[in-house]
């Protein structure tokens, strides 16, 4: 019984129903679903907009008014935008317009591939020497020792040892890339295993694999996804460094580093053959750094907020 269905009368003598108070806060309605995540994390929408429609892109690219993008046709070399080329061509007279489109193929699969296997390595050892104290100190110095070369050198010796390839430039990029990785993972780790139902567990004889398992490693999966997308982007960015410098992908397979590589020389005059693949390649890495901002403000209940 509420008190709108109390009747005063016949309440005992000496009580008294207190006074029903205002509403000073307005019911908070919460949002579930994908659809409320959109709604109140825009960021998320429009980062995830963005890279679905370049993946779109890279996917229907020989459907798009797209032509071979390593055909050479020296009597069109260097043709400025038009309707016909719709990006210009470059010194070698190939579709500038094809090869950013085929490009983003490379940058994508190097971008996911890489943060994928960085994040499945790095989460593993993250875990074993977050855990179990004796494997700590040897697990980390090793990852100490590699973080302590700049990622992009690491990659640049890697990548002299082996010859240029997609398969080897995302190899090169995610040894690079893991002991940033097993780093969050640690720390995060180390937090968790201090926890009243850790500590439940270990007592109630549960073996260490299954406590990883079943209560460390759920915990895991939000801040290595929000990390995860920083690494997709860091590892476009290196791609495309590697191959502007001629230690990544070979020029015969279309990618951003290469073609800006290949019109560096004529910046001054045809602008347009840097433009467009640096424009891409913009876009692409200000979607995933969105997406993985938004992520962040969803997933972390320190920073969500009320929908």
């Amino acid at each position: 019984m509420t008190d709108a269905t109390v009747n005063p009368h016949s309440l005992p003598a000496g009580l008294v129903l207190a006074p029903q108070l205002p509403e000073i806060l307005r019911p908070v309605r919460i949002r579930r679903g994908f659809v409320g995540l959109l709604r109140g994390h825009p960021t998320v929408a429009i980062g995830g907009a963005l890279l679905l429609m370049l993946v779109l892109i890279a996917i229907f690219a020989p459907y798009l008014g797209t032509v071979d993008p390593t055909a050479l046709a020296p009597a069109k070399r260097t043709r400025a935008p038009s309707a016909d080329f719709w990006f210009g061509t470059d010194v070698l007279g190939r579709d500038i317009y094809s090869r950013v489109l085929f490009g983003a193929r490379v940058s994508l699969t190097v971008g996911l591939s890489v943060a994928i296997c960085a994040s499945a390595i790095g989460l593993a050892i993250g875990m074993v020497s977050g855990f179990i104290r004796w494997a700590d100190g040897i697990l980390m110095r090793f990852m100490d020792g590699l973080m302590s070369i700049p990622p992009i050198l690491l990659a640049i010796a890697l990548m002299a040892l082996t010859r240029g390839s997609v398969g080897n430039v995302i190899l090169a990029i995610t040894i690079a890339e893991i002991p940033r990785v097993s780093r969050l993972v640690r720390s995060v780790v180390l937090s968790l295993r201090e926890q009243p139902y850790v500590d439940a567990a270990v007592a109630c004889g549960t073996r260490t694999p299954m406590i990883i398992l079943r209560h460390i490693l759920p915990n895991t999966v939000a801040p290595m996804l929000v990390q995860a997308t920083y690494i997709c982007a860091s590892a476009m960015i290196t791609e495309a460094i590697l191959s502007f410098i001629g230690a990544g992908t070979p020029p015969t397979i279309p990618s951003w580093g290469n073609i800006m590589a290949e019109g560096r020389a004529l910046w001054q005059v045809k602008p347009y053959i840097v433009f467009f693949p640096a424009a891409f390649l913009s876009v692409t890495v200000l979607a995933v750094n969105l997406l993985g901002d938004g992520l962040r403000d969803a997933l972390d209940p320190r920073m969500a907020k009320s929908l």
